[in-house]
C-alpha cells in the first residue's frame, strides 16, 4: 500500500512472476500470461478496474466505497477498538500467556541494563493482551543464590542497620555492587578484599547461603529485609515507565521445589555425577557427556538452572499457561535452550510452548555526568533534556505540568529508539537523535498525537493517509508471529509522516459540510489508531505539548 496520488490508477499490484508457482505455467511469455490472467479476473463493486502491463496486474479499488467502510467504525463508539478487531486475528491461537520480564537482582539499584527486558516484555504482554490472550505479567526477581551468601556474610560483619534505613539500596550497593563493578566504598570493599585472600571469608559466604537454604531464621530475616526494600524501590521505577506486574516471583520461591526436581531427575535416570562431583544432565545427542548442564554444586546446593526448572513446572501447575515467554538478553540463549531440553526430557511436552525472546546490548549509554549505571539516572536525564527542548521550542503549548509531559515524551523517545530495529541487534544510544522533534522518533509520535487532539482540529487541512488504516491489522498479525515491535513502530512512524504531509491533499476548511465532517472523522480515527499503537508499545500518549 502506498500514498494515494491524484493520477494514480491502481491501489494494489501483483507481480505475475510471484503467481507462477502452482497457478501459472512455469514457461511461456510473461506478458501473455499476465494478460490472460487479467481477463479471467472479474470486476465487482470493490475492484472496479483490472489491467495488465509489463508482467504486472493492476487493481483499481473503488475509493469511495473503501473510504465509507473505513469511516464506519468512527462515531459509532468503536474508535478505541479500531485495528484490534480484525477477522484476520481469528487465525491466531489465543489462550493464557505468561510473560517473564525485567527480572532484576534484589539488593541492587535498578541497573540500566534491565531497561530492554522491561520495555520489550511490556510490549509483548500488551500485544498478546490486545490480541485476546489472558496475560500474566511476571517479574522473576534474582533473589537467591551464592551472591546472597557473600552479601549476608558481609553485612553481618560490616553492615549498618542505620544506613540501611536511611538509604537502603545505596548502602546495599556499597555492600554488593563493588564485587561486580569494582567501585564503591565502605562495607563491600572490605569484604571483597578479604575474601580474595581469606578462605574463611569465602567459607562464611557459603555458610550463610547454606543457612538460607536450610531456612535458619536469622539468615531468612535478613534476606527478607533486603528483598522488601528492593521491591518497594523498584516499583517507583516501574510506575515511571508505565509498567506493572501481576506477579512478583523469584528464585527463592522455588528453592524447596528445586530439591524435588533433583529427585525427579534422579528417578528418570537423567542425573549424572561429573568428575568434579557436581550433578549434571547429559544433553549430548549420543549421551557421551560431551554436552552437559550442571544442575547441582558439589556441596549439594542448587543453581539458577535448577530453580528455573522448578519454576517452570510450578507455573504450569499453577497458571495452566498455553505459552510462556522469557525476555532476557542474548547471552542467556544457551541457558534457555538447556532449560527447554531438560523439561522435555523430564516428560513435560508443554515445554514446546515455551519461548525465549532475546535481545542485544545498548552501547554508549551515558548521561552528562558520565557512564550510566542506574536506570533512574537515564529517566531523569531524558526528562531534563526533553524539558529543555520544550522550553526552547516556539510551538510548545502552555502546559499544566510540563515536567510530567517531558517525562512521558522522554520515555517515548527511549522506547522508540530501542524498538526501531531487530531486537537481537546491538544499537548505539544517541541522546540528540533520540530527542529530535522531526524524523523517526518518539517525540515525533507524541507531537503528532498531540496535534490530532487539539481543539482547533478543524483548521488542519488534509488527509492522504487513510489507505494505511487497513495495514494495522497486518502489522499486529506480523508482530504476533515474531514478537518484534519494529513492525508496529515503523507503521506508526509512516502514519505520522503521512499525517504531516496531509496538508497538501484534502482541505477541511472551506469544504462542503459533509466532506469536512468525513475528513474530521478520519482525524479522529487516525488519533485512535496512533494512540492504540503507542499503548501497545508501552507509550502513554500525551494530548498536549
Amino acid at each position: 500500500a502506498v500514498p494515494v496520488l491524484k493520477k494514480q490508477l491502481s491501489l494494489f499490484v501483483s507481480l505475475t512472476a510471484n503467481l507462477a508457482s502452482g497457478i501459472l505455467p512455469s514457461s511461456g511469455d510473461v506478458q501473455v500470461q499476465t494478460e490472460n490472467l487479467a481477463t479471467q479476473l472479474k470486476q465487482d463493486n470493490v475492484v472496479e478496474h483490472i489491467s495488465a502491463a509489463r508482467g504486472i496486474i493492476n487493481f483499481k479499488v473503488n475509493r469511495k466505497l473503501l473510504a465509507q467502510k473505513l469511516l464506519e467504525p468512527f462515531g459509532n463508539g468503536e474508535d478505541d477498538k479500531f485495528g484490534l478487531n480484525s477477522e484476520l486475528f481469528n487465525t491466531l491461537t489465543t489462550g493464557t500467556t505468561l510473560v517473564e520480564y525485567s527480572s532484576p537482582n534484589i539488593a541492587k539499584k535498578f541497573h540500566a541494563g534491565h531497561l530492554r527486558s522491561t520495555i520489550i516484555g511490556n510490549f509483548i504482554a500488551n500485544l498478546k493482551q490486545s490480541l485476546g490472550n489472558d496475560v500474566i505479567r511476571m517479574n522473576y526477581l534474582g533473589d537467591w543464590g551464592m551472591q546472597f551468601g557473600l552479601l549476608g556474610a558481609g553485612f553481618e560483619q560490616f553492615g549498618s542497620p542505620e544506613k540501611l534505613k536511611q538509604n537502603p539500596l545505596q548502602h546495599l550497593f556499597e555492600v554488593m555492587v563493588f564485587f561486580l563493578f569494582s567501585f564503591a566504598l565502605q562495607v563491600y570493599v572490605r569484604v571483597n578484599k578479604e575474601a580474595e585472600n581469606n578462605e574463611n571469608m569465602k567459607q562464611a559466604a557459603r555458610d550463610f547461603f547454606r543457612q538460607l537454604e536450610q531456612h535458619e531464621s536469622h539468615a531468612v530475616s535478613l534476606w527478607q529485609q533486603f528483598r522488601d526494600i528492593t521491591v518497594k524501590e523498584y516499583q517507583d521505577i516501574y510506575e515511571r515507565l508505565g509498567v506493572h506486574f501481576d506477579v512478583y516471583s523469584g528464585e527463592s520461591f522455588h528453592q524447596d521445589q528445586a530439591q524435588q526436581v533433583m529427585q525427579q531427575l534422579q528417578s528418570r535416570g537423567l542425573l549424572k555425577t561429573s568428575e568434579k562431583g557436581t550433578g549434571v544432565v547429559d544433553l549430548s545427542p549420543n549421551r557421551d557427556m560431551t554436552n552437559v548442564c550442571t544442575v547441582l554444586r558439589s556441596d549439594g546446593t542448587t543453581l539458577y538452572i535448577t530453580r528455573d526448572i522448578a519454576a517452570a513446572i510450578n507455573r504450569k501447575e499453577k497458571y495452566s499457561f498455553d505459552e510462556m515467554i522469557y525476555v532476557t538478553d542474548k547471552s542467556q540463549e544457551n541457558h534457555f535452550s538447556q532449560l527447554f531440553q531438560i523439561l522435555l526430557a523430564m516428560g513435560h511436552s508443554w515445554a514446546d510452548g515455551c519461548r525465549h525472546v532475546s535481545f542485544g546490548l545498548v552501547q554508549g549509554m551515558k548521561t552528562r555526568a558520565g557512564e550510566v549505571v542506574f536506570l533512574e539516572d537515564v529517566l531523569d536525564e531524558a526528562r531534563a533534556r526533553m524539558l529543555n527542548n520544550m522550553s526552547q521550542s516556539n510551538t510548545t503549548k502552555e502546559l499544566e505540568n510540563p515536567e510530567d509531559t517531558a517525562e512521558k515524551v522522554g520515555i517515548s523517545a527511549l522506547i522508540i529508539q530501542d524498538f526501531k530495529g531487530p531486537l537481537q541487534s546491538d544499537y548505539k544510544f544517541d541522546w540528540d537523535r533520540m530527542l529530535q522533534a522531526q524524523g523517526d522518533t518518539g517525540v515525533f509520535l507524541q507531537y503528532t498525537h498531540a496535534r490530532l487532539c487539539r481543539s482547533e482540529i478543524s483548521s488542519i487541512d488534509t488527509f492522504s493517509f487513510w489507505i494505511l488504516y487497513p495495514l494495522i491489522y497486518s502489522v499486529l498479525y506480523q508482530s504476533a508471529q515474531d514478537l518484534q515491535p519494529k513492525h508496529l513502530v515503523n507503521f506508526l512512524l509512516k502514519l505520522c509522516h503521512l499525517i504531516a504531509s496531509a496538508h497538501r491533499e484534502l482541505p477541511v476548511k472551506g469544504s462542503p459540510e459533509a466532506v469536512a465532517q468525513a475528513r474530521l472523522r478520519l482525524f479522529s480515527g487516525a488519533c485512535s489508531v496512533l494512540a492504540n499503537g503507542m499503548r501497545i508499545l508501552g507509550i502513554t500518549p500525551v494530548n498536549k505539548m
